[in-house]
């Protein structure tokens, strides 16, 4: 048996198939892994990655700042796919954009030095204290946002030169007085209207419609009068929030719980170090440093001389107070190893270099005392239990609607929860707990609409769930003439008024137009007083359109006021001057969109000139 397997292995034919497997594995396996391991970025723009990390943590920083914004109209956005990837594509675009700056800011030789970014740092008003630097809210901002202080300096290192490129732009750009008078005199121009509404409710009160124009209507659009497909839906609704409203926890239960969890009502260790760093592998330039304060050197004046964290050594070194796991694992664990306030170390080799640290005062543990914590501890408590017993009915609601599928009834009585039911609906009309996607689309299932069993558990938020079934169903049908008739009436009578009113005041604007006003009083009809309107007005899109009427002579329009309403507009008179207080803020603000364009402009021109290759934008 062996001789033969040996005698088929060495055969060209069984080589040769063996060979083919191999390449197969080689290319779908390991090519795969490669081509994925060697391309972890959003994109590439000349010779600059993106990285992908990168490019997700600004996409969520873009998505909560708008969901705090927007709120839950934001929420309904991200349920469009198509809407997704238009923020992720607008995210990325602004990276690449840039990117571009930046390199362009390089090629133009634009840099920032290290002692223009230490003033900036130090003068930021974010990180003083009464007019002062403050090196622990230095610190402790530094550590929330996620930075070091040598990637926060590099990070503002790249938003000053691109403002310096920025600066630059709007500093080549200027207004002569004249632009300023005639673009401001244009903006804040007023005009002098006065105006006959013509009100749609009022004329189609005074419509009469004939049972065949009624029937034709109907007829015509029929679509206006179909009712949608509805369905009777049957539901279970399981919420953790209306369980806490059922939890109360007594003061025995918060006191053995806090007694249980001290160490978490308790202040951490603290300790106020200073250091003097030296970056890099410079170890001897370290070790001469070591020798001089050994040799009984002052630490604050070595800090202030030689340490290259220039933030620290304007205060000697001092690096306000400090826990754990806040600060590199080498420098904590040698920090925490002194024990007396005035002990320094020996070198300690960082990732940012080498550091000589001193303890300057220590801080023990303290705990909160239980009444200024109660409140929170009996929050939790509610919140902890309502948590775990939704998850205990949930199992119980989920396994006993599986187990009886034709009704919600011994679901009901499983669970302690009371079947709500509704009328016909559709998705218009349905409650706000059945009008998310997912149960709509379970709704439509064959499983549930038709066969009448029980959905599975839809959850339509973190610990909301509902189960649907459907008790009835009706198609999609055009109501009869008889059950609508008035909603006919209504609308065929308001697209009569409609086409009246504008005939009107088309015959209104021509007579006005060749001088005869007696169409007007005929109608019954006068003008109203004088009203002054700018820009603002929702009547501005059809004035300012109007040419400038000559001393004494109104032109005249028509067009729509915000309630539909026809008006006719008679303008009377164009009123054009300039504050010269608002002359400095003009000229400011037409600069910046002259920059604006000019940026626009660049951008265009990198981009074309540019190689950029879009790896990522979908979810």
């Amino acid at each position: 048996m062996m001789d033969r397997l040996r005698e088929g292995v060495n055969s060209i034919a069984v080589k040769i198939i063996l060979g083919l497997i191999i390449l197969s594995f080689i290319f779908a396996g390991v090519g795969s892994y490669l081509v994925s391991g060697s391309n972890n970025a959003a994109a590439k723009v000349g010779n600059r990655e993106i990285g992908r990390g990168e490019f997700e943590m600004a996409y969520q920083n873009a998505r909560n700042r708008m969901q705090s914004q927007m709120g839950d109209y934001f929420t309904q956005l991200l349920a469009d796919p198509g809407y997704v990837e238009s923020l992720r594509r607008s995210v990325l675009n602004e990276m690449i954009n840039d990117v571009l700056l930046d390199q362009q800011a390089e090629s133009l030789g634009l840099r920032i030095s290290d002692a223009q970014i230490r003033t900036i740092i130090l003068n930021m008003p974010e990180f003083q204290v009464e007019g002062k630097f403050n090196q622990e809210i230095y610190q402790s901002m530094l550590r929330r946002a996620g930075h070091s202080p040598d990637t926060f300096a590099e990070y503002m290192r790249r938003q000053m030169v691109r403002s310096q490129l920025m600066e630059a732009l709007q500093a080549s750009e200027f207004t002569l007085p004249g632009e300023v008078d005639s673009e401001g005199k244009l903006f804040t121009q007023t005009r002098d209207i006065r105006s006959i509404v013509l009100n749609l409710d009022d004329f189609a009160s005074k419509v009469t419609l004939s049972d065949d124009e009624i029937q034709q209507y109907y007829n015509d659009n029929k679509t206006n009068f179909t009712r949608p497909a509805q369905v009777k839906v049957a539901y279970i609704e399981l919420n953790a929030q209306d369980l806490k409203k059922q939890i109360s926890v007594s003061d025995e239960q918060a006191k053995q719980y806090y007694q249980e969890h001290l160490d978490k009502y308790s202040s951490e260790e603290q300790r106020r170090v200073a250091h003097i760093l030296v970056e890099g592998d410079d170890e001897a330039k370290a070790q001469a440093i070591l020798d001089e304060l050994n040799a009984g050197a002052d630490f604050a004046a070595l800090a202030k001389e030689k340490s290259d964290d220039f933030a620290s050594a304007e205060n000697g070194g001092d690096l306000g107070w400090i826990e754990r796991d806040v600060m590199d694992a080498a420098f904590e664990d040698a920090a925490f190893a002194l024990q007396k306030p005035g002990e320094t170390t020996g070198l300690v080799k960082s990732d940012f270099g080498y550091h000589i640290i001193k303890l300057e005062e220590l801080r023990e543990p303290e705990s909160k005392p239980y009444e200024q914590v109660a409140e929170q501890i009996k929050q939790e408590l509610s919140d902890q239990q309502a948590i775990d017993q939704f998850y205990d009915l949930q199992s119980e609601l989920e396994k006993v609607a599986f187990e009886y599928p034709d009704s919600l009834d011994q679901t009901s009585k499983a669970v302690e929860i009371a079947v709500q039911r509704t009328d016909f609906i559709s998705e218009v009309d349905a409650p706000a707990v059945l009008r998310t996607p997912a149960v709509m689309q379970a709704l439509q299932t064959v499983e549930v609409k038709e066969d009448g069993l029980n959905s599975q558990a839809i959850e339509i938020a973190p610990e909301h769930i509902v189960v649907v079934r459907v008790e009835d169903a009706r198609a999609e049908t055009v109501l009869p003439l008889d059950e609508v008739k008035s909603k006919v009436v209504e609308e065929l009578s308001k697209v009569r008024g409609e086409q009246q009113a504008i005939e009107l005041a088309s015959d209104l604007v021509v007579a006005l137009k060749e001088g005869n006003t007696e169409l007007v009083a005929e109608k019954g009809l006068a003008f109203g007083d004088v009203e002054q309107i700018d820009r603002r007005s929702p009547l501005a899109q059809t004035v300012f359109a109007m040419a400038k009427p000559d001393e004494g002579k109104a032109v005249y329009a028509q067009t729509r006021d915000n309630a539909g309403n026809v008006v006719v507009v008679a303008l009377e008179k164009v009123q054009e001057s300039l504050d010269p207080a608002l002359a400095p803020q003009l000229a400011t603000q037409l600069q910046r969109m002259s920059a604006q364009r000019d940026l626009a402009s660049i951008l265009s021109v990198l981009r074309a000139n540019t190689d950029i290759e879009y790896y990522v934008v979908s979810n």
